[in-house]
C-alpha cells in the first residue's frame, strides 16, 4: 500500500470504506467531544472506516477494538490523516 504523506488532515467522514487512518484532532466542542474522548477518538489512535449505511450517513468507524456509528457531520469534526490508499 502507498503512503499518503503528501496531504494535510481531512474530515473522519472523507475516508473511503476500508480506508485507515490516524487521528490528529478533535475539532468538535462540549458534550460531543467529550463523547467521541470517551468512545475513543482522540490524537495519536489509528481508526478505519468499516461500514457506510445504505444512504451514506452514519458511517461505522473502527477504534479502539470497538466500531461505533458516527453521523457524518460529526465525523468531519474529527481530523485524520490517511495510513493507506485504496485501489493502489
Amino acid at each position: 500500500m502507498e503512503k499518503c504523506g503528501d496531504k494535510g488532515p481531512i474530515g473522519l467522514n472523507e475516508l473511503k470504506q476500508g480506508q485507515r487512518a490516524r487521528i490528529e484532532r478533535v475539532l468538535a466542542q462540549g458534550d460531543l467531544k467529550l463523547k467521541l474522548t470517551e468512545l475513543g477518538f482522540f490524537a495519536g489512535e489509528p481508526v478505519q472506516k468499516t461500514l457506510v449505511s445504505p444512504l451514506g450517513d452514519p458511517a461505522a468507524y473502527l477504534v479502539r477494538g470497538s466500531i461505533t456509528a458516527i453521523r457524518n457531520a460529526d465525523a468531519a469534526l474529527v481530523r485524520v490523516l490517511p495510513t493507506e490508499r485504496q485501489g493502489v
